[in-house]
């Protein structure tokens, strides 16, 4: 791989690692995620940096940034626009929405109704919005980051399956240790850091680093490996639904991105089975779902399902 994408992904770890403290993982999934050119739903309690992590990522591009706040009033038009009657002209004219953005930041989406959420739907699959029958792109590249309180339900919306497959990643930011606590106590002396950050790459060094990620090989072994784990969530009987044809883009693509931000031009087992919960748990649905149980339990068969597939040697 050329020296200056190396260069450009540390910068980039590098940058966010400066105010996302104790949690290397987080951050190397965002990377995996921005290189993919996909999109992560972070899910945890509150107050353990979900929103900082957005923040920090969208600081770190010098590109458009824009967080939305989703509440049960938000509407779809709050998101993507609308269009408004011009006295002057006597027409209509598109309002763009704040959708139009690099990099979206949206807080608490299971706090908007379904309607509202749904908005979101051809943005992060297809890169555009159409509005009153005319489509809209939206600028390049386009990362939506989302957040959610999985532990809390009064006033929330649960994310619909087709929707929760558009995210490539689902992560969870757990606690810090003691000792990333105490810097964390210690960065906010004067301040919020993240507010300090400045960018390190452009839109277009991004966009060249996914170009990138296509290039790394991958060989028919990996390939057999990926889709022996997906066939196996669909013929497992504790799963009500297996991973989909989507879902196994999203392994490969994901397993691409890995190999590149550890400086390889192929992907290894490893990466399959090191990313395979992260990509796959959010895409599968256990027997017996109800809100707030899929996640501890598709994880675990999950993880049963990837030790049991044999790795290629």
């Amino acid at each position: 791989m050329p020296v200056e994408f190396q260069d450009a992904i540390t910068q980039l770890d590098t940058n966010m690692r400066s105010v996302v403290l104790g949690n290397p993982g987080a951050i190397r999934m965002c990377l995996v995620a921005v290189l993919s050119g996909e999109h992560v739903l972070l899910e945890d309690v509150p107050g353990v940096g979900k929103t900082l992590v957005g923040k920090a990522l969208a600081k770190s591009l010098a590109g458009d940034f824009c967080r939305l706040q989703f509440t049960p009033d938000l509407l779809p038009s709050d998101i993507v626009g609308s269009s408004l009657f011009n006295s002057k002209t006597s027409d209509f004219e598109y309002k763009r929405g704040p959708i139009f953005a690099n990099v979206v930041l949206a807080d608490e989406i299971n706090r908007a109704p379904p309607r509202t959420q749904s908005a979101l739907l051809e943005a992060m699959s297809d890169r555009q919005v159409s509005v009153d029958g005319v489509t809209y792109n939206l600028p390049q590249p386009f990362i939506v980051i989302a957040t959610q309180n999985p532990f809390e339900f009064e006033g929330t919306y649960a994310l619909p399956e087709n929707q929760l497959d558009r995210f490539l990643l689902r992560i969870s930011m757990g606690y810090p240790d003691r000792e990333a606590e105490r810097q964390i106590l210690s960065s906010h002396r004067e301040g919020e850091p993240v507010d300090r950050l400045e960018p390190v790459l452009d839109c277009e060094q991004i966009i060249a680093l996914q170009q990138e990620v296509r290039r790394v090989t991958v060989e028919e072994s990996i390939y057999d490996y990926l889709l022996d784990i997906v066939e196996a969530t669909r013929h497992c009987e504790d799963l009500h639904v297996g991973v989909s044809t989507r879902g196994a883009i999203s392994l490969y693509r994901a397993a691409q991105a890995s190999a590149l931000i550890d400086d390889r031009k192929f992907v290894v087992p490893d990466d399959i089975k090191q990313l395979a919960i992260s990509v796959l748990s959010h895409r599968v649905v256990t027997k017996g779902f109800i809100q707030g149980d899929n996640r501890q339990a598709a994880e675990s068969i999950l993880e049963r399902l990837v030790d049991e597939v044999a790795v290629p040697t």
